[in-house]
């Protein structure tokens, strides 16, 4: 689950600066993003969660969109930039505290459940987060993650993607923890996770305006984007956009448990 170099590759502490540089400059933009949605992907991430007993941590909430699905619940959302706890702050969302995912501010089997928003393939160092969200969570406690998917995309969806790539001259985006992404459950079950579900579903995005245009192009994770690029990546795209364009968006839900008996080792 370590991240190897190579091209466009950052290492972990440049990673991490540019994400802090990235979420001060734009808070709340991942929910914005997911706001063009045809229907809400943090309202089926909180499904599994809903009459959770116990408190549910919300790691890396960002502007904290999964607080409104789950007001009933005993919720707390924990991430490091103070950017967007203030933008979550703004929009009457807590209780909240500012705290990275690899030291999470909680006590050893706490927890009733972990919501992970978009967040797993981007958090580092990984194996530590998920090490950290293993302690706090109480034995038969459950993680719900929301992740992009590879896979999914029908061709005229593959298609509007590389028209988005090339605008933004970038092959891929430079994630850290691109594993965490369909390969989610597998990275669950090795870390000691017993998996419940692992599903897909398309979303679609609704990029016809200039402004939503403009919005996608600054919430990809892209850290060698120049401004230069950038605003020639948003007037191409204001180009394409246009009433009724939809840019297909898979996303995947896995839902794991953390077994009441630690797993048994696999045989050699």
């Amino acid at each position: 689950m370590t991240r190897t170099r190579g091209e466009g590759s950052m290492d972990e502490p440049d990673w991490r600066r540019f994400i802090a540089a990235y979420h001060q400059a734009h808070p709340g933009i991942t929910e914005q993003l997911l706001s063009l949605a045809d229907t809400s992907p943090y309202a089926w991430l909180a499904e599994p969660l809903r009459g959770i007993e116990g408190t549910i941590l919300d790691l890396a909430c960002g502007s904290a969109p999964t607080r409104d699905e789950l007001p009933d619940a005993d919720w707390v959302g924990i991430d490091l930039s103070a950017a967007e706890l203030a933008e979550a702050a703004r929009r009457g969302r807590g209780p909240l505290v500012r705290a990275g995912g690899d030291a999470l501010p909680a006590a050893s089997a706490s927890a009733g459940a972990v919501c992970a928003a978009m967040c797993l393939p981007v958090v580092t160092p990984l194996p530590q987060v998920l090490g950290e969200i293993r302690r706090v969570l109480r034995p038969g406690g459950r993680l719900a993650a929301l992740v992009p998917s590879q896979s999914g995309l029908s061709p005229s969806g593959m298609l509007g993607w590389l028209r988005v790539m090339a605008a933004l001259r970038a092959l891929r985006q430079p994630w850290p923890n691109p594993q965490a992404r369909d390969g989610l459950a597998a990275l669950l079950r090795t870390a000691g996770f017993r998996v419940r579900t692992d599903e897909r579903r398309v979303f679609t995005l609704a990029i016809d305006s200039a402004d939503a245009a403009a919005l996608l192009a600054d919430a990809l994770y892209l850290p060698d984007l120049t401004p230069d690029r950038s605003q020639a990546a948003k007037r191409s795209l204001a180009r394409w956009a246009a009433p009724g364009r939809r840019l297909e968006l898979p996303l995947r839900r896995v839902v794991a448990d953390l077994p009441a008996e630690p797993p048994s080792p696999e045989p050699l």
